[in-house]
């Protein structure tokens, strides 16, 4: 079977955790990281990661719902958008 591919794009004020809290909930909803990128810019964190929802264990608004809260007990915020949305919104 093929993948089911997902961006989560998170941006806010850098903290401790963030990779944690986040990697932690893809780990227990049996979500893979196929590629991750951060950086931090003047203090502001801001993170792209690439996952395979293929075997996710919730429903996506499920998903969508628990990385929002992660996002707001942290001050950030995180979205989740499937791969084609995702590369729509940002084609030059």
């Amino acid at each position: 079977m093929g993948k089911e591919l997902s961006f989560i794009t998170v941006i806010g004020e850098d903290k401790k955790g963030i990779v944690a809290k986040i990697s932690g909930l893809l780990y227990e909803q049996g979500i893979n990281i196929e590629d991750i990128s951060q950086k931090v810019v003047e203090g502001y964190f801001v993170m792209t990661m690439l996952v395979d929802v293929k075997d996710c264990k919730v429903p996506m608004e499920k998903l969508r719902a628990d990385l929002e809260s992660i996002g707001l007990q942290m001050g950030l915020k995180v979205q989740l958008q499937h791969e084609n949305i995702f590369k729509m919104m940002h084609r030059v």
